[in-house]
């Protein structure tokens, strides 16, 4: 779930509140993974529409959703989900919310966008949950990465990984358990992917 302070933001003024149906982007944590907690995306959107959720739209097969809703409390529909899909498919998985704004600050603040030949099918963002602590971040940040370059800003970590993921030995559930929360990675494709799918969203309101 998200924490307090990320559901604050949802009502901070001169964002999106003005916008009866919000655009949101939900992404699912570790279903589709080798055989394990499946999902069909016909199936998750159907389920999003029976909680009110409308125009859900998937992106591929990793539980990527675009969808609108007058939930205010990020906190509140992101269990509402996680539980719904307890109820229909028998396995709890983590889900992060994020609203249409939040993803283009994201992007806005990627690390490496001004660095030369950087591949952007080799750089991930993990979206975490809640704010890790001060404390969690500079442990992580004294890692030992190498090759592999990280950067911590705010709810998402930066990940690039020069000789791409397969081969990298980083451990995420080594940093997650640092930094004490939970979060899903999407590479770099995914995410701009999902802005345009929200964005596109937005204009049909």
């Amino acid at each position: 779930m998200l924490s307090d302070k990320a559901s604050f933001k949802w009502f901070l003024p001169g964002d999106y509140t003005e916008l009866s149906m919000p655009v949101l982007v939900s992404m699912l944590r570790g279903i589709n993974v080798g055989g394990h907690n499946k999902i069909n995306m016909g199936e998750l959107r159907s389920l999003y529409e029976s909680l009110g959720l409308q125009d859900a739209q998937t992106y591929v097969q990793s539980g990527n959703v675009v969808f609108r809703t007058k939930e205010r409390n990020l906190a509140v529909l992101a269990q509402r989900i996680e539980e719904a899909i307890e109820r229909r498919f028998g396995f709890r998985v983590d889900v992060i919310v994020r609203t249409a704004s939040e993803l283009r600050d994201v992007i806005a603040r990627n690390p490496f966008a001004k660095r030369r030949a950087v591949d952007p099918g080799k750089l991930l963002i993990t979206f975490l949950a809640n704010h890790p602590s001060a404390q969690a971040r500079d442990q992580v940040l004294k890692m030992n990465t190498d090759p592999e370059e990280l950067h911590i800003d705010g709810r998402e970590v930066y990940i690039y990984f020069p000789n791409g993921m397969g081969r990298s030995k980083l451990s995420w559930p080594t940093i997650g358990k640092k930094l004490g929360t939970t979060g899903t990675g999407r590479n770099w494709n995914s995410v701009t992917k999902l802005l345009e799918i929200a964005e596109q969203l937005e204009v049909e309101k």
